[in-house]
């Protein structure tokens, strides 16, 4: 006997688990996520497209390796 009297508490606090919701302190949040020392900025610094590296001194360097379609040279073939 009691079963019943478990089951019933232990759904009772499940639902109160499932529908609580605290005060968020954003503000709090914010802090712990920028760090220490640094300030959160709404203007953006970084642009919005990664820049592409410059590879154009490795180009004259490994030309001869690749062949004209710019795949590597040689005989050997998979498919």
């Amino acid at each position: 006997m009691g079963r019943g009297r478990q089951k019933a508490k232990a759904t009772k606090q499940a639902r109160d688990m499932k529908y609580f919701s605290p005060a968020t302190d954003y503000s709090a949040l914010q802090r712990e996520l920028t760090g220490p020392g640094s300030r959160a900025s709404t203007r953006r610094t970084e642009p919005l497209e990664p820049v592409e590296p410059d590879y154009s001194e490795y180009a004259d360097k490994y030309a001869d390796e690749l062949d004209d379609d710019g795949e590597e040279g040689g005989s050997r073939r998979t498919g």
